[in-house]
């Protein structure tokens, strides 16, 4: 079981309110093909950022978008690893932060993260960063959800959201419209744990995974054509 242990990725949190809108024109939010991404470290030590790094260039392997880690004052991504929690904007909504502020966070990235975990939050992170939205709210739907088991495990440790927060980040899916996606990924890296008494029909469980699924590989490579 996962249960109350699962540590949730929360949707960019601007001023500490969640942004109801936040992502529904994801179509609209791409980079343009072939950009290269300024990644600019805020804070952290050399191993975190070489962590960071290491696993976000992996998205480049698929899509033609580059990445390169330095301190440009002009970055479009700003990295911190500083505040609670891991969370980033997403796509072109890194344009909206203020200069000098975190366009994503790294929060659970601390010294002794087994490495697996390591590599699974950087590539959802980067995930976001380009475009992706969370899998359990893929507008194909379908997950049968226990909203009180959600509930009672998430407004606890280690996420200690509200009840809004979580409708928000759990149960609110994306717009058919302005979106582009396809049938649900269980394997995606942007999918989130799901313990098997968040839902009520088992099958629909899902364990951790740490690495970038055969669709998650294939759907960022269309959605970037080299």
């Amino acid at each position: 079981m996962i249960g109350k242990n699962v540590k949730c990725c929360i949707d960019y949190p601007r001023h500490g309110l969640r942004l109801p809108d936040y992502a529904a024109l994801i179509t609209k939010k791409k980079w343009p093909q072939g950009y290269t991404l300024r990644v600019r470290f805020l804070d952290g030590d050399d191993d975190q950022k070489a962590t960071v790094a290491r696993y976000a260039v992996q998205w480049s392997r698929y899509a033609n978008i580059n990445f390169t880690f330095g301190d440009d004052p002009e970055a479009e991504l700003r990295v911190s690893f500083r505040y609670s929690g891991s969370w980033s904007t997403i796509g072109t909504d890194a344009f909206e932060v203020g200069a000098g502020e975190p366009t994503t966070n790294f929060g659970w990235l601390s010294p002794g993260l087994p490495a697996n975990q390591a590599r699974a939050v950087v590539l959802h992170e980067f995930g976001h960063v380009l475009g992706r939205i969370h899998e359990h709210q893929n507008p194909a739907g379908g997950i049968p959800w226990n909203k009180q088991a959600v509930y009672d495990a998430l407004s606890g440790p280690p996420n200690n959201w509200d009840r809004a927060t979580i409708d928000h980040n759990m149960f609110e899916t994306y717009d058919k419209e302005q979106t582009q996606y396809t049938d649900v990924d269980r394997q995606s890296i942007m999918m989130y744990p799901i313990d098997p008494t968040w839902v009520t029909d088992p099958k629909y469980a899902v364990g951790f995974n740490d690495d970038l699924s055969a669709t998650d590989r294939s759907f960022i490579a269309k959605q970037y054509p080299r």
